[in-house]
């Protein structure tokens, strides 16, 4: 991950003065960062009911078939690869992290349109690399030509919180995603290094909640209250996730040198289009798209599956996460990865209904997104939100260290290219 933090000019310790003059620019920037994410996920959602309502209901299909499905997922990935093939997009979505080299701005359309494509034709993908990676471009861009005083990797910092806030409605997660990465010696104080972006995040948190009222809570029973054995099978559960995210983790370059033999971007597309779409149809319409939406439905309805079913979705939706993201579809694994583990979670507290629901989906959660994305806090954060219980946060830490020992230095979910 490319550090955001910096500063104004050359003093390490740029003081209360240097840190005022950059919250105007944070204000702009966190706002303008969740705007464009709103953006983009009206756009898709608009499509996607026009691809998988609308115009089923015109041509008088069922869209919930099978075939529509396959069709649907296919068409998109021939739709995707040919504006890969033919417009500027940036560089294979493989080898790119959630907060990676900032992009030219000439890229940013075309990989605007390839993720609006990808999330409206029912791909396993989230919005938040792609969107992260047009606001740091665009932030750059326009940043240092407006205010040339103020470095690169303040605008990347401002971008990538602004970002982090309005993808998550809140700033504690842009604090502590950067926190993590911040680990520069000799850069003046954490707090320092944190205000801008902080604010920046701040900002696209309000921007986002207030025109959309985005929620992650999964409405699961409250939980009791910690126990001696809840530590045992809180880590046994968020064991079985990590080790289900690494799977995921070490086939990833073997899926994507596969995809690469195909050669053209449109033949890589379309086939992972193909094999999402009968994915789709083996695991069903709960499996597709970035997963919010659907892993509120999968636990509301909960009770009308079996553990057989259970296990088939997170299965399913865990090779689809895998062909999406290495096949060249433009979009994120964080959302997917959550899917996977509320799955996961509700497996387990089916099998062991001792276990509670929500202590289970929790650590599941924080299992597999630990795998996959290898940063801590956001882990810790992301099973805290969905779980919505602020009395899980002790468990959840401890629970945190075995998985931690299971994932350091093992390799990341992204292909390094050749220098």
């Amino acid at each position: 991950m490319v550090w955001p933090g910096g500063h104004v000019g050359a003093a390490n310790a740029p003081g209360a003065r240097a840190l005022l003059s950059l919250v105007l620019p944070a204000l702009v920037v966190g706002t303008a960062c969740s705007l464009l994410l709103l953006v983009i996920d009206h756009l898709s959602e608009r499509l996607q009911e026009a691809l998988w309502q609308g115009l089923p209901a015109l041509l008088g299909v069922d869209g919930s078939t099978g075939w529509w499905t396959v069709g649907v997922l296919t068409l998109t990935g021939v739709a995707v690869g040919l504006l890969l093939w033919k417009v500027p997009s940036g560089p294979d979505p493989a080898t790119e992290e959630l907060i990676g080299r900032p992009l030219p701005p000439v890229v940013v359309p075309g990989m605007l349109v390839a993720a609006v494509l990808t999330l409206a034709g029912g791909v396993s993908l989230g919005p938040e690399n792609p969107v992260t990676a047009t606001n740091v471009a665009l932030a750059i861009a326009l940043g240092t030509r407006l205010l040339p005083d103020v470095t690169h990797r303040v605008w990347l910092g401002l971008a990538a919180a602004g970002t982090v806030g309005a993808l998550f409605g809140t700033p504690v997660a842009a604090a502590l995603l950067l926190s993590e990465a911040m680990t520069s010696p000799g850069e003046g104080e954490l707090w320092d290094r944190l205000f801008a972006p902080l604010v920046s995040a701040g900002a696209g948190a309000v921007t986002t909640v207030v025109v959309a009222s985005p929620t992650m809570s999964l409405g699961l029973p409250d939980y009791a209250g910690a126990r001696l054995t809840d530590l045992v099978t809180g880590a046994v559960v968020a064991v079985c996730g990590t080790l289900l995210g690494l799977a995921a983790v070490y086939a990833f370059p073997h899926v994507h040198r596969f995809f690469r033999l195909l050669g053209h971007p449109v033949a890589r597309l379309t086939a992972g289009g193909l094999v999402l779409g009968l994915l789709g149809v083996v695991g069903g319409r709960i499996t597709l798209f970035k997963g919010l939406t659907q892993m509120k439905e999968l636990t509301a309805d909960v009770a009308a599956y079996t553990a057989g079913g259970l296990a088939l979705i997170a299965a399913v939706k865990t090779v689809a996460l895998l062909v999406a993201a290495t096949c060249a579809f433009v979009g994120g694994r964080i959302f997917p990865a959550v899917f996977v583990g509320v799955t996961l979670g509700l497996l387990a507290s089916t099998l062991a209904p001792a276990v509670p629901v929500t202590l289970a989906v929790a650590c599941a959660v924080l299992g597999v997104v630990l795998a996959i994305t290898q940063q801590g806090w956001l882990s810790l954060f992301m099973a805290a939100v969905v779980a919505a219980d602020i009395d899980l946060l002790p468990v959840l830490c401890v629970v945190l260290l075995p998985t931690w020992l299971i994932v350091t230095g093992r390799p990341k979910m992204i292909v390094r290219e050749p220098a």
